[in-house]
């Protein structure tokens, strides 16, 4: 087994440096890991990770203990592993997990059980996201396609975007102050597709900025028109939507860092930050 390490970092505002204040050993490298969403800032600093398992961690002043280990598969010691996972910012009780067996599952994490797990793809299934609402959520995977399902009504599913050709689809990310909107790119492909899910198939606009593969999109957390984009050209590019339906052409504006960009993520309490991962670094750039 593969021990990673996830450190927890805050930044010093004095000094601009970063500051570890706790970390734990992680079995096999993170997939994803996400702070549970608690915007009044009433609930215990919870931290999601997904690798081989979900696992949930308490983070406190002066340690990181392991709140519980969620598995399905109670009648195996093996395991699919998990790509990715999502945090329902409307109900922090559930937590929808993907993984390369074909299935998504949705948790409740409060009681430890799992709610529903379903078969979403033909294939491997590569991330998951909830909608701005308690019971919709959309998955993509290798397959090509963008599923989007309802826990209230599970027996069906609407298929709202196929890729052409079925090139699988390595990330999902939904707009949070416009629903209608959810982002994805495809594995080895320089562009970002937008999608309407008010009329699906057709990419409501496609984001053509970068020169080499995409590998991360995050929304803006304080707007409804305002995504980010990184990838292997080194380049994070902010694109704004308003003019649609007309064309999309150009960034507003880019950022050109020392490395292929990894990960990036908005900051929901500080819109002006936006953090990026680039070999064994963590930056974030203020706009």
């Amino acid at each position: 087994m593969q021990i990673s390490q996830v450190q927890i970092v805050e930044l010093d505002e004095d000094s601009g440096k970063f500051e570890c204040t706790g970390s734990f050993d992680h079995p096999y490298p993170t997939t994803k890991i996400q702070w549970m969403p608690d915007r009044p800032g009433s609930r215990p600093d919870l931290l999601a990770t997904t690798g081989d398992y979900l696992r949930l961690w308490k983070v406190e002043k002066d340690r990181v203990s392991m709140e519980c280990l969620l598995n399905n598969n109670k009648n195996s010691e093996f395991c699919a592993p998990l790509t990715s996972f999502d945090w329902n910012a409307t109900d922090p009780s559930l937590v929808g997990t993907s993984s390369i067996d074909t299935t998504c599952t949705i948790w409740n994490v409060e009681t430890s059980q799992a709610k529903t797990q379903l078969i979403a793809h033909d294939k491997e299934v590569y991330d998951i996201a909830f909608a701005p609402s308690a019971n919709v959520f959309a998955s993509v995977g290798a397959d090509g396609s963008v599923r989007m399902f309802d826990l209230r009504s599970l027996e069906h599913s609407t298929i709202i975007y196929e890729s052409q050709n079925l090139v699988p689809l390595l990330r999902l990310s939904w707009n949070k102050q416009d629903p209608n909107y959810l982002a994805t790119f495809l594995m080895d492909h320089n562009h970002v597709v937008i999608l309407d899910i008010r009329s699906p198939a057709e990419p409501v606009a496609e984001l053509k900025g970068h020169s080499q593969p995409v590998n991360s999109i995050a929304w803006v957390a304080h707007s409804s028109c305002h995504i980010c984009s990184g990838g292997d050209d080194r380049q994070a590019l902010i694109w704004d939507l308003s003019p649609l339906p007309k064309p999309i052409i150009d960034p507003i504006l880019a950022y050109n860092a020392q490395a292929e960009i990894n990960t990036l993520e908005w900051s929901a309490l500080q819109p002006e930050w936006v953090a990026i991962t680039l070999q064994r670094r963590l930056q974030i750039l203020r706009l």
